[in-house]
């Protein structure tokens, strides 16, 4: 196994950990992953946070896999909009 820790951020998906890595909370608490690859949740609805559960496809969470240019990103809606 490498030493080194990639993160992948998939189109319209999580963000995927593999390597060496510690997860923790705000207040320094270890979060036990359980595994050594993980999938982080980007669209803010899984039921396993912050693990990725899949529900990003049930609400159509969409996100790039490269960096946005912040010029052209659609300002965000307020909820109920």
């Amino acid at each position: 196994m490498s030493d080194e820790t990639r993160i992948t951020a998939y189109r319209d998906g999580p963000l995927i950990v593999r390597g060496p890595f510690r997860l923790e909370d705000q207040d320094g608490h270890e979060i036990d992953p359980g595994r050594e690859v993980v999938a982080l949740c980007r669209c803010g609805r899984s039921r396993i946070r912050p693990f990725c559960d899949g529900s990003h496809k049930l609400v159509r969470f969409r996100a790039p896999s490269p960096r946005e240019d912040r010029r052209t990103v659609p300002p965000a809606r307020a909820a109920g909009d």
